[in-house]
């Protein structure tokens, strides 16, 4: 048994690691999340997987294995459990607000109840760096 992941192909036709994005989707996440460091000064992380109950101290506790967690800004979606949290490091509390937070959050729900997992997750993202402002 190999221990490579398995690769599947997408319907656009490219290859992707058995998961929910494409590779193209993948690097758009990446260049999302590099572009959102970058400006900010702050770690942008994303998780896309299921959460232990309850989902927001699951969602904390990841959070606190970034390094640097106090600049750090994470959004944990769960497709399966229809759940999202987006948790923010003291440092980054003080540039996102909790009101910022959940417009970001909005945005993301309403692509994901659209289907688009991928263009909710760099929604929220653009958002969420947008309101952390420059660096």
């Amino acid at each position: 048994m190999s221990s490579e992941p398995e690769q599947t192909t997408s319907p656009d036709g490219q290859a992707a690691l058995d998961g929910p994005f494409t590779t193209r989707q993948l690097l758009r996440l990446d260049e999302a999340l590099r572009v959102a460091d970058q400006l900010t000064g702050l770690t942008f992380s994303v998780y896309i997987g299921d959460l232990d109950e309850p989902v927001r101290e699951h969602a904390e506790r990841l959070h606190k294995q970034i390094e640097g967690a106090n600049r750090a800004v994470l959004v944990a979606v769960s497709p399966n459990q229809r759940a999202l949290e987006i948790v923010t490091g003291n440092e980054a509390r003080k540039r996102i607000s909790d009101r910022d937070a959940k417009l970001a959050a909005l945005s993301m729900s309403a692509a994901f109840a659209g289907g688009d997992l991928a263009g909710g997750v760099l929604a929220g993202l653009d958002q969420l760096a947008t309101h952390a402002g420059r660096n």
